[in-house]
């Protein structure tokens, strides 16, 4: 499938390792596209579950997403200042329906004043067991959270400030282009 241009809407859906759907996101608008990535933003987003429930996203957030590292990275820009959400996931794929991964449960939150913390753990371990995550596996989402901590800790990528600013500028552009 040919990547989607700046300025079109994507739907995203999370997966988990037994091929179940998990989450799906409705109308994220692609800031940027390359070989490798691909940037959106989306702003009081419908959210489905897996269970049918429904809700809307209360603010706006930058969308990471890479077909090499097994994480993607959600920035949240709130009136307190900037949070992070970090999935551990496989390397997305896209086609006509959606850009999609598989979240494997882990999940790095980064607060406005910069603690972070390691979350779902016992999520992780139990849905290991339940779903056999293989070793590979396993060996390579600890080697992704390594490298996640680096990012954060060195500002790389979606952790510098100048990229927060500067793509959820181009989302404020585009958005009122639109209008």
């Amino acid at each position: 499938m040919q990547n989607p241009k700046e300025g079109d809407f994507i739907t995203v859906k999370s997966y988990k390792h037994d091929g179940s759907l998990h989450r799906t996101w409705r109308d994220s608008m692609v800031l940027k596209t390359s070989d490798q990535s691909i940037i959106a933003c989306n702003d009081h987003t419908l959210v489905t579950e897996s269970d049918g429930r429904r809700w809307v996203t209360r603010e706006p957030a930058l969308l990471y997403y890479h077909k090499h590292y097994w994480f993607n990275i959600v920035t949240m820009i709130r009136q307190k200042g900037i949070s992070y959400y970090c999935n551990l996931a496989s390397p997305y794929v896209l086609d006509q329906e959606a850009l999609k991964y598989i979240d494997y449960d882990l999940d790095i939150k980064i607060f406005p004043d910069g603690e972070k913390r390691l979350l779902d753990v016992d999520e992780y371990e139990m849905h290991r067991r339940q779903m056999h995550y293989s070793k590979d596996i396993d060996q390579i989402l600890k080697a992704n959270v390594e490298i996640l901590v680096d990012w954060i800790n060195n500002q790389k990528g979606p952790f510098s400030p100048a990229y927060v600013d500067m793509w959820f500028e181009r989302y404020c552009q585009l958005s009122n282009q639109n209008k």
